[in-house]
C-alpha cells in the first residue's frame, strides 16, 4: 500500500507539470501581494506532497492531472521523471524555508524574497517550458554527482528541448 502511495511518475506529462507550476506562480503571487503568509504553508505542503507522491496528495497536482490536462486539446508531452522530482525537491526546500521564515520567525519580507525565487522558477517552467531544477539536475549528472543510471535519457536536456522545439 505504501509503495503505491509513495513514488514519482516516470515519465511525467510536461503539460501537467507546467499547469502545476502556473498554480504555484498564482499562489505565491497572492501570498505576497495580499500579505497572507499562511498560504506559504500550503505551497510548501504541495511541494513536499509532490516530491513524496507525485500528484497523488497534491491538490495542484490532482487538479492539473485529473481535471485540467484531460480537458485540454493538446497531446501529452512526456519527459523524464527524475529531473522533475529533483525540481520539486528544490521547490520544497525553498517553500518550506519561506513558510518557516514567515510563520516561525515572523520574517515576512525574507519569506517573500524566497517566494520570489519560486515565482521566477515556476514562471520559467509554466510559460517557457524551461525547468530550472531539470537544468541543475543535468549539470549535476554531467559532473558525476548524479549517476547516469538515475536517468540515462535525461543526460542532455538540451537535445530533447531542441528536438521538440
Amino acid at each position: 500500500m505504501a509503495s503505491a502511495l509513495f513514488g514519482f511518475p516516470n515519465p511525467v506529462n510536461e503539460v501537467s507539470a507546467r499547469l502545476v507550476a502556473g498554480g504555484v506562480v498564482i499562489l505565491s503571487t497572492v501570498t505576497i501581494v495580499l500579505d497572507r503568509p499562511w498560504i506559504s504553508a500550503l505551497i510548501a505542503y504541495g511541494f513536499v506532497a509532490r516530491v513524496l507522491t507525485g500528484p497523488k496528495l497534491s491538490p495542484l497536482g490532482l487538479l492539473a492531472t485529473r481535471v485540467i490536462t484531460p480537458r485540454l486539446p493538446v497531446r501529452a508531452k512526456l519527459v523524464a521523471g527524475p529531473p522533475k522530482r529533483f525540481a520539486q525537491g528544490i521547490g520544497a526546500v525553498l517553500s518550506v524555508s519561506a513558510a518557516v521564515l514567515a510563520l516561525g520567525f515572523g520574517q515576512h519580507l525574507a519569506a517573500y524574497v524566497v517566494l520570489g525565487v519560486v515565482i521566477v522558477a515556476a514562471t520559467l517552467e509554466s510559460v517557457f517550458a524551461f525547468c530550472v531544477g531539470c537544468a541543475v539536475f543535468a549539470g549535476l549528472m554531467r559532473v558525476g554527482w548524479i549517476p547516469e543510471a538515475v536517468c540515462a535519457e535525461c543526460n542532455d536536456i538540451w537535445s530533447r528541448v531542441l528536438a521538440n522545439g
